[in-house]
């Protein structure tokens, strides 16, 4: 009889995939995060600049000495929504039982914020599992990725990892996603990721160049949309497009604002057609298997409005303060739209993040395309503190 391994394996190999790249498929839909450092370890290590496939036996790093303070890997300085929190502690005294209506209760919590149908709603655990199963799934090594330089590298390294093609192309001059040049880089792609709020830096993609991509992108292809700070942004998601049956898949993860990266919970949003196709072969297990204290935590923490309007102030005006000591010293920056910044120190910033963790400050890394330049993480109030008095002890 014909398994669904074999179809599954035929369907990669009709579309250009080599022996090679099938069985680094199969471990990729078959353990979703578990094997993503081995294709994307810089995607997951934040903090550092690493190679991407350092994780395949390389020899471990002497180990740092331990931060005080740690800015620099987007994660929330706090912990999950207080009615989330409590309702996850429910969750685990129920632990001795298998999910039951949890994954209604989030889908429904979701699609109801979003004003999206129901069905449109997919849970995972996390966002990087379904970011990797969407490109196997519509990239090939006939029909690459285009993604933008820089920005969140996840895609890119998955789209590497298994032989599809990736053309980079630059933001624009007000660092949004050239969506003109994107299409023009590889007319006929698989896929074209666009991160809005852009990690990293922290700006917006407006949603009219959005909607002028699905207008003019080739069939076959979708328009992969990581809206992962979106909570930290009073921009307009792009959820509506994905309700109007676009071909566009809305990533969403609850490991920022809502303070859940160690609980692993995240969402696609599309219509149900696109899904089906990254989540065959595998029983659905991916996206049914979730903890139930995650599942009961989003769930509740979507509907917790007003909670939401006040991290993010929080947040905002916190930054504030940081920013307003970068103005005074004369230090540039791209003014942000998410929890993050990128600084300009007109010097390697290699040279910087040292010695910010020579003084207990763990600052983000800097990308290749902008070798002067850190991200920082808006951390808590106490912890931007001493990131600003940090940056004046070194004279920066």
């Amino acid at each position: 009889m014909h398994q669904p391994h074999d179809e599954m394996a035929d369907d990669l190999a009709r579309r250009g995939y080599s022996r090679r790249a099938i069985g680094r498929a199969f471990g990729l839909f078959a353990a979703g995060a578990a094997v993503g450092p081995l294709v994307a370890s810089r995607a997951y290590a934040q903090t550092s600049a690493v190679n991407p496939h350092a994780a395949m036996g390389a020899a471990a790093a002497p180990k740092a000495q331990a931060a005080k303070v740690h800015i620099g890997a987007n994660e929330c300085w706090t912990g999950p929504l207080e009615p989330g929190a409590r309702a996850a502690a429910e969750a685990v005294a129920t632990g001795n039982r298998y999910t039951g209506s949890q994954r209604d209760d989030l889908i429904k919590a979701l699609a109801s914020v979003e004003n999206a149908p129901p069905a449109y709603v997919t849970p995972w655990a996390g966002s990087s599992d379904p970011m990797a199963r969407i490109i196997v799934t519509y990239c090939s090594p006939t029909r690459g990725l285009v993604t933008a330089d820089p920005t969140f590298e996840l895609a890119e390294s998955v789209a590497r990892y298994l032989g599809a093609p990736v053309k980079r192309v630059p933001l624009t001059a007000d660092h949004a996603h050239d969506v003109k040049a994107m299409l023009a880089a590889d007319p006929n792609a698989g896929v074209y990721y666009i991160c809005t709020p852009n990690n990293p830096s922290a700006t917006l993609t407006g949603l009219a160049d959005i909607e002028w991509l699905l207008a003019n992108k080739p069939a076959g292809s979708i328009v992969l949309l990581d809206e992962a700070y979106i909570h930290f942004s009073d921009a307009k998601p792009g959820v509506y497009l994905a309700a109007q049956d676009k071909e566009i898949i809305v990533l969403r993860t609850f490991s920022k604002l809502f303070g859940m990266a160690g609980m692993r919970l995240g969402a696609t949003i599309a219509k149900p057609s696109l899904m089906t196709k990254t989540m065959r072969y595998d029983g659905f297990m991916a996206s049914y298997a979730l903890p139930n204290p995650s599942v009961v935590c989003g769930a509740t923490s979507l509907l917790q409005a007003d909670l939401i309007a006040k991290r993010r102030a929080e947040m905002e005006r916190v930054r504030k303060t940081s920013l307003a000591l970068l103005d005074k010293r004369g230090i540039a920056y791209i003014p942000p739209r998410a929890n993050f910044f990128m600084v300009d120190w007109k010097k390697p910033a290699a040279d910087v993040k040292k010695a910010f963790g020579d003084e207990g400050v763990e600052i983000g890394r800097n990308w290749p395309v902008w070798p002067t330049m850190s991200r920082v993480t808006v951390g808590s109030a106490e912890e931007m503190d001493v990131f600003n008095r940090t940056l004046v002890k070194l004279n920066l």
